[in-house]
């Protein structure tokens, strides 16, 4: 055997390995930095508002601008909150983080939990109705999971409730919905997050507001119909608890609060 040559082989192969992870971190860095922005990027009137108005970004401004359609989606049980579900066997609650080991552990109980997706914002804050709930499922506090649009974009209208008690999810509070795209509705460029954030800053947020997370998804008001709409979003939340939805094409502004619970335009 030509060990020399061997040997050769292995240097170049080496090299090669180096070279493809190289490129491939080069692309995941390049993907990291193209999906988000910084303060520095708004423009110089938005930054002046923000300093006058002390207002905080404490997050990310996400760069995508992706064209999505409105949906429609109803509840499959005609009931928007559903009911409360003891698990019979308990689960360790830290697997909210683990999604794959979660959803083998929830799968048999909930059979479309693959589709959700854990939202650790609205985890967070509680309203006084769902506080309550909480309280009736003898439970120390709840993780909130939204089912996806095309397995990507989170429903936030839809809740899937994980309640847990002593580092266990003990049950669960689901009310499954089907959702469908409007018809005719067209595919329309979504504004950019820091347009966005920009009407906000400037017209809606109070001085001293500290923004957390800015995230896309789906959201709508919701009407006494069978039939809900529901339209592409940013959701910016703050460090009191109020989350602010920028319809993503009107750039219509609805804000709700787990003080108030109420939806305010």
């Amino acid at each position: 055997m030509d060990w020399g040559r061997a040997k050769n082989v292995l240097i170049y192969a080496f090299l090669l390995l180096n070279l493809v992870l190289g490129y491939q971190l080069w692309i995941d860095m390049r993907e990291q930095a193209d999906t988000s922005l910084d303060f520095a990027s708004l423009s110089e009137s938005t930054q002046k508002v923000m300093k006058e108005k002390s207002i905080q970004l404490l997050c990310q401004i996400p760069s995508m601008t992706p064209q999505l359609p409105k949906i429609t989606y109803q509840y499959v049980n005609g009931d928007s909150v559903g009911r409360q579900v003891t698990l019979g066997e308990h689960i360790e609650s830290q697997l909210i983080f683990k999604e794959r080991e979660l959803v083998n552990a929830l799968k048999q109980s909930i059979p479309d939990i693959a589709n959700y997706q854990y939202d650790p914002q609205a985890s967070e804050y509680a309203t006084k109705s769902e506080l309550e709930r909480i309280q009736e499922a003898g439970a120390a506090g709840r993780f909130v999971m939204h089912t996806l649009v095309d397995h990507k974009w989170p429903l936030f209208n839809d809740q899937l409730e994980l309640y847990y008690s002593e580092q266990r999810i003990i049950s669960y509070r689901q009310s499954p919905v089907e959702i469908t795209a409007v018809d005719d509705e067209e595919h329309q460029k979504m504004m950019p997050a820091s347009n966005a954030l920009k009407t906000l800053v400037e017209r809606h947020l109070p001085p001293g507001s500290a923004i957390k997370d800015i995230q896309l998804g789906y959201y709508g008001q919701v009407y006494n119909s069978e039939s809900q709409v529901a339209a592409p979003s940013w959701r910016f939340t703050l460090e009191s608890g109020d989350m602010y939805y920028v319809q993503g094409i009107s750039g219509d502004v609805t804000v709700t609060s787990p003080k108030t619970e109420k939806e305010r335009e």
